[in-house]
């Protein structure tokens, strides 16, 4: 095909700014629809049959107006409960989801000792569980729900100070020593937590192995494009990038100086009657 494919990229807020960064870095001649739901943030305060619901209309919306080749959904919580009923809606339309990258951790650790840094929803689902039983059940697993982190990688890109003590307290139970082994890698479970790694890094107690799934999702989405437009390569019509919010609020200027710097220019549209 001569026209560039059409990539929906879709979280519940701004933590979907990380599979999109890695995204890009494959497929830069893409034309870009980002779409926070910032009025539904966070998902996980939602109950699973409401959120089902509030998705598939967002979604019904957004395909519409857009007509991707291509929906990511760059959301932990989103992808473990609507993307069977994403799926079976759309039969062909591909849907890349988002999962804990439980399995390369579980490959990767020298101690055998695991957290999964996720939501308090994300860590208790059964999905979770059955990731951990089937490819780390070798590995001591603690699994770590945080209420606030997803809420402050938000501050963070709008630009608002967070504290270090605050974040500190979010990440302190992942780290665990038992029987002179301690924890050497923490999956990132909710795609937020990425914008944070920096200070993770930094107020760990010691070096550990943060997984990000970012990667893994965009060479999934880059192998999917590939079996209908080939590789990477500049069509005829030039790409866009925008970026939509659900509540239709102005973005901060910090936020749109962050945005900027991914490339992503912010379009005051509505996808929500």
């Amino acid at each position: 095909m001569t026209r560039p494919p059409k990539l929906l990229i879709f979280d519940s807020g701004l933590g979907g700014l990380t599979v999109f960064a890695e995204t890009v870095k494959l497929r830069p001649h893409g034309d870009y629809v980002y779409c926070a739901d910032d009025a539904g943030f966070p998902y996980g305060s939602w109950k699973e049959p409401e959120l089902v619901e509030r998705v598939m209309e967002l979604m019904e919306r957004l395909i519409a107006d857009h007509a991707p080749d291509i929906v990511v959904i760059a959301c932990n919580t989103a992808s473990t409960i609507v993307l069977p009923y994403l799926r079976v809606h759309w039969p062909a339309l591909p849907f890349v989801g988002t999962v804990p990258a439980i399995k390369p951790a579980a490959e990767r650790t020298k101690s055998k000792m695991i957290s999964v840094l996720g939501t308090q929803g994300t860590v208790a689902r059964d999905y979770t569980q059955n990731l951990i039983a089937q490819f780390a059940a070798h590995c001591s697993v603690t699994l770590v729900g945080s209420k606030r982190l997803a809420g402050f990688a938000e501050s963070y890109m709008h630009g608002e100070g967070v504290r270090d003590a605050d974040i500190g307290a979010e990440i302190a139970p992942c780290f665990k020593e038992e029987d002179g082994r301690r924890t050497d890698a923490i999956v990132l479970a909710c795609t937020h937590y990425p914008l944070l790694v920096e200070e993770f890094k930094r107020l760990a107690p010691w070096p550990v192995e943060w997984i990000d799934p970012a990667p893994a999702i965009a060479r999934r989405a880059d192998q999917l494009l590939g079996e209908r437009f080939g590789a990477d390569a500049p069509g005829r019509q030039p790409v866009s990038r925008r970026i939509i919010f659900t509540s239709g609020a102005r973005p901060p200027s910090p936020l749109v100086a962050a945005l900027a710097r991914y490339g992503l220019a912010w379009t005051a549209v509505v996808p929500t009657a």
